[in-house]
């Protein structure tokens, strides 16, 4: 690589290469530019030029960085969200008048507990910030997070780089949803009771283990499924309406159940499921923004008490 003038290089062209790195591709790249691939083309030419590297190859659907772009990207990264912060410190974010939105991917289970503390939240201090809940597969979470399409994701813990930081957020506890007048809850629940009964599992999966089907399965235990389906909401109202039995996030189901009805009962082996994080990419960690936005969420959080232990 020849030796480069700072005063003759363009900025945006380190924009473009972390966006082809972050999305894969130019056409993605592109679309998150609001470029045209042509012009996108463009500037990986000039930046294959001033580092005399093709930085990105063709592998399959994507463009696969070289090692000298794998070396030089955090570089990169870092460098742009410098430039970020001291352009955010100009302008700063006011929540009450900014116009935004908030993007965060978290799972069916925990929504019904957080998003209502959260919109009450937003909706008295920011009435012009908008909020997108998507769900994301745990395997493109960094890449999503890297790209800017998601400004938080909270999931359980995840082998993410260090580009990704994270903050935990509680444990999460299991609880046992049954009708009213269930013969389980005529005294406190044994194990041996529990895995006599017919149970319900909530997985957006055909197949695998849920939480507490991997607590099961690591004792060897079993039980009997009697039906699986992908929503929490079905399986409450199956719940009231039969003998079935319900394992669920406790947080979920203290919030979920108050329109049920149904009664919750300790899970008779005393483990917490999971422990759950917040996730955010290194170029948001300094942003205004984010960072207002990471604090509504947590006080989201710590109103449900999602620390708390398993009732008694």
């Amino acid at each position: 690589m020849h030796q480069m003038n700072l005063s003759r290089v363009d900025l945006n062209l380190f924009v473009v290469m972390e966006a082809i790195y972050a999305e894969g591709g130019i056409t993605a790249a592109s679309r998150r530019l609001n470029l045209s691939q042509p012009a996108v083309s463009h500037a990986l030419g000039r930046l294959r030029e001033m580092f005399d590297d093709p930085l990105f190859q063709r592998s399959g659907r994507t463009m696969a960085p070289t090692p000298l772009a794998r070396r030089i990207i955090e570089q990169v990264r870092t460098s742009l969200q410098g430039l970020e912060e001291t352009l955010g410190r100009t302008d700063g974010f006011d929540p009450a008048t900014a116009t935004k939105r908030f993007t965060i991917a978290m799972r069916e289970a925990m929504q019904a507990a957080i998003l209502p503390p959260l919109m009450v939240e937003l909706g008295a201090s920011a009435p012009g910030i908008d909020l997108l809940v998507v769900r994301v597969d745990r395997r493109d979470i960094e890449r999503e997070l890297a790209s800017g399409r998601i400004d938080l994701g909270m999931d359980v813990p995840l082998p993410l780089t260090d580009s990704i930081h994270r903050t935990r957020l509680g444990r999460e506890w299991l609880s046992v949803v049954v009708r009213q007048g269930h013969s389980l809850t005529r005294e406190p629940l044994t194990l041996p009771r529990y895995l006599a009964q017919q149970h319900i599992v909530v997985s957006s999966r055909s197949r695998g283990l849920s939480a507490e089907e991997y607590e099961l399965s690591r004792r060897n235990l079993k039980r009997r499924i009697r039906m699986r389906c992908q929503n929490h909401l079905a399986a409450c109202e199956a719940v009231r309406h039969t003998d079935l039995v319900l394992t669920m996030p406790q947080s979920h189901a203290r919030t979920l159940n108050t329109h049920f009805g149904n009664e919750l009962l300790s899970f008779p082996i005393r483990t917490p499921a999971y422990d759950t994080y917040l996730y955010w990419h290194a170029n948001a960690d300094l942003d205004a923004a984010n960072r207002w936005f990471r604090e509504r969420f947590l006080a989201a959080v710590w109103t449900i008490g999602m620390t708390g232990e398993v009732d008694s």
